[in-house]
This record gives structure tokens, C-alpha cells and sequence, in this order.
């Protein structure tokens, strides 16, 4: 006999996308999901007992349509993997009573120049930073660096907004760009020089369990085109990956979730970039299950619930998984080559419906039991924007496990030289991209 809704669990949960949910019905839960119109799979609905729209980064709006829901029937948890949200959400966690990350844990992590601060406590990763107010402050900086500088800011997200600045022109330009933005404030810091490397970690009761290193593949805007798990590089570093990684968590005192934490392996060792109390995007989550087998998706809701428990030790990689994000010549979409060929080779190939917008990394769940999955998020017609920030990689991807990084990276080149985009720009002639 199947339980009444006063006997099934409810939850509510801010912002994410279909994986974040997928797992509710076999774990029991209702969901209530807060989201922002048109940002969200049409699959969702599948997913949830309803769906309810605000701007997930006003607290006050989260809280006025929780509320008279959460009076109606209590919610047990108010959960988020959303980057806007997530302070929110820790404000609706506090108001309702509910057990969950703190307001000023998780604004630790948000706020860029707070994580510098709580690593200045915990005596880990030292990185020359200061919070600037203007042109003048920032080129003071640069100067005081004597090499370059990054400036940013401090609630940014999907590396939109990020400069590189060499010199005061650079500086001027930069600030003047910020400003344009809106931005009063940004943090600058010294340019930290090597490869990127994550951890991806999930929390529980306030004990921190790395599980995976992941490695990307940074344009020359610094936006993530493509991640590797386990990392291709930098397992020597794993302990101090690891212990950086607690510290700073411990520090701030996260208690429970998905998190994941950036580091750039510099000669001195690795310096810690930002972390981020919900899971890495860019389909980390389904190359991270694809590779260590588990699903933090499904522990996003069932850990916290205490229905699943946090493994003692994460498990070893039993495969590795990799994403590439498609690139192609900005301009109109005239045509596509090479579909038919990826078809023949064993690759399942999904293609949005004409006109639709799909938000995030959509096809993650589609594509979740192929070995070589292609998600193409455009039509003819469609247009291809310069990629700038994370937003802008809305062409598609290819997403595949291999025995090891090196064969699952070579299978999404393999598909990514194959499947051709052809673009022009308004009224000019067809190129390949």
C-alpha cells in the first residue's frame, strides 16, 4: 500500500536541474522545487509534487513562497546545489528552524574575500589578496604584487567578470569594465600560474570526505571547456589537496552537502582558488558517478535526510569519466556534419527540439547509461554565441567513461573532430567550425 502524502517526506529544493532531483521518487520524497521561470528542464515536473518560481538569489522572495507551503505541511529540509541560492537558502534554513548549513558558513564560502579570510585562519594556501574600491586601489595593488594580478568579483560565478591585468592600463580598463557591471567592490589577488585542479567532496554531520579529483581545461577567458575525473594530473598532491580542502571547510564550519573546491598546482604547491558549498558544474556529478560510482546527485538528498549514509572512505575510481564542451565558430547555425557518423559508431546522440532553450548542461540524465553520449542544445538557425563565461558553452557536449582519463578524454576528442558545426555570420557565407 502506497504511503498518503502526510506519511511521505517532504523537502523543498532551490534552483538545480533534473539530476539534483531524479532520485526523490525511489528515496521517497516529495519535492517542492523553487525555481526561475524558463530556467529549468520541462522533465523536472516529473520529478516534483510542484514547482514554485522567485529570483533564488532574494531571501525574502524564497522565504515568502516557503512559507505558507512549509506551514501547510512542514518541510524537512530546505536544500540547494544552486550558486545564487545558496546564502538564501542558509536564510530560510535558519528562519524555519530546519537543520542544515549556517547563514555564515555558507557565506564564507560565496564571498570570495571571506574564503581568503577563513584560509588566513586555518594557516592554509597563502595567497596575496586585497578587496579594491576602485582604480586607484587596484593599480596600488598591482604594484604592491610587482607581476600580475586577477581581479574579480567577490560573488562571482562561472568566471564571468574575471581580468587579467598586467599592467595600470590594464587595471583602468578593467575596473572600468567592473563598474560598468555594477560592481563597487571585487577582490584582487596575484596571478596564480598552473594547472586546475578540484575536489570534489560531500559532508556530513560536520565530517568533511574528499572523494575525487577532477582536472579541467581552461579557455583563454578562463571558462572550463572540459573535466577530468579521476584528475590527469596532480594524484601526488592528493593529501594536501585533501587536507586543505578540510581545513578550510572545518574552518567555516559547513556541516553537511556537496562541495566542491578549486585549487591552481602552482611550483610552490597547490593554492586554493574558491570552493563552493554545492556540487561542481559542468556535469561534474555524472562524470564523478561515471568514475568513482557515487551519485552525489542521490546524496544531495539522501544524506542530509540520513535515509543513506556518507561512506567511511571514498570509494577508488573503478573508471574515468570526461566532458568536453563543444566550441564552434560564433555566428548562425547553417548545418551540421558528422551526426550520423558519431550515430554509427555506438555514440547516442540527443539533439534539443527546434526553439527550445534548454538550461544548464541539460541530457545528463538521458545520456546517464551511454558510454559516449552527445547532447547537441542547438538547431539550424540557432546562434552561436562567443563564449565568455560558463553560460555561453550552450552548443552542447560529449560526455564519456573510459578505462582511464587519457581513453575517455580520447573518446570526446574523437567525437568533438568529428561532429562539425557550420556558422555565418547574418548574411554571409557557410564556415565550419
Amino acid at each position: 500500500m502506497s504511503a498518503t502524502n502526510s506519511e511521505r517526506r517532504r523537502i523543498a529544493v532551490v534552483g538545480g536541474h533534473s539530476h539534483s532531483v531524479m532520485s526523490a521518487k525511489d528515496l521517497g520524497l516529495d519535492v517542492v522545487l523553487v525555481h526561475m521561470p524558463g530556467m529549468y528542464e520541462e522533465m523536472l515536473h516529473d520529478y516534483c509534487e510542484r514547482i514554485v518560481h522567485c529570483d533564488l538569489s532574494d531571501a525574502d522572495a524564497l522565504l515568502d513562497v516557503l512559507r505558507p507551503l512549509h506551514e501547510e505541511r512542514p518541510f524537512e529540509r530546505v536544500l540547494t546545489t544552486s550558486e545564487a541560492g545558496a546564502v538564501p537558502t542558509a536564510v530560510v534554513v535558519e528562519k524555519f528552524g530546519l537543520p542544515g548549513n549556517s547563514v555564515a558558513s555558507v557565506r564564507a564560502l560565496y564571498d570570495k574575500a571571506l574564503t581568503r579570510e577563513a584560509l588566513g585562519r586555518a594557516g592554509v594556501s597563502p595567497v596575496l589578496y586585497q578587496v579594491v574600491d576602485g582604480a586607484e586601489a587596484l593599480t596600488a595593488f598591482l604594484d604592491t604584487v610587482g607581476g600580475r594580478i586577477v581581479v574579480k568579483p567577490v560573488d562571482g560565478t562561472a568566471s564571468a567578470g574575471v581580468h587579467l591585468i598586467d599592467d595600470k592600463a590594464g587595471a583602468l580598463a578593467a575596473w572600468e569594465s567592473l563598474s560598468a557591471d555594477g560592481y563597487r567592490t571585487a577582490l584582487a589577488e596575484e596571478f596564480l600560474a598552473g594547472p586546475v585542479i578540484s575536489v570534489e567532496a560531500f559532508s556530513a554531520d560536520g565530517r568533511h570526505l574528499p572523494v575525487a579529483l577532477m582536472t579541467s581545461v581552461l579557455d583563454e577567458y578562463l571558462v572550463e571547456m572540459e573535466h577530468s575525473i579521476p584528475g590527469a594530473y596532480g594524484s601526488e598532491w592528493t593529501a594536501e589537496l585533501h587536507a586543505q580542502t578540510v581545513a578550510l571547510l572545518t574552518e567555516v564550519g559547513l556541516r553537511e552537502g556537496p562541495t566542491h573546491t578549486e585549487f591552481i598546482l602552482t611550483p610552490e604547491g597547490p593554492r586554493m582558488l574558491e570552493s563552493h558549498s554545492r556540487m561542481g558544474g559542468g556535469g561534474t556529478p555524472s562524470i564523478l558517478r561515471r568514475a568513482h560510482g557515487l551519485d552525489f546527485s542521490r546524496m544531495f538528498l539522501s544524506v542530509p535526510l540520513g535515509i543513506e549514509q556518507l561512506p567511511e572512505r571514498a570509494p577508488e575510481a573503478v573508471a574515468a569519466g570526461h566532458i568536453l564542451f563543444f566550441a564552434p565558430e560564433p555566428g548562425v547555425i547553417t548545418g551540421f556534419d558528422g551526426i550520423e557518423r558519431l550515430t554509427e559508431s555506438g555514440a547516442e546522440v540527443r539533439q534539443a527540439p527546434v526553439g527550445a532553450k534548454l538550461p544548464g548542461v541539460p541530457g545528463l540524465v538521458e545520456l546517464s547509461g551511454a558510454e559516449t553520449g552527445v547532447m547537441l542544445q542547438m538547431n539550424v538557425g540557432d546562434t552561436v554565441p562567443a563564449i565568455r563565461a560558463g553560460w555561453d558553452r550552450a552548443m552542447g557536449y560529449v560526455i564519456a567513461t573510459g578505462k582511464d582519463p587519457a581513453d575517455a578524454r580520447r573518446r570526446c576528442a574523437e567525437v568533438d573532430a568529428t561532429l562539425r558545426f557550420h556558422t555565418a555570420p547574418a548574411g554571409d557565407g557557410t564556415r565550419g567550425a
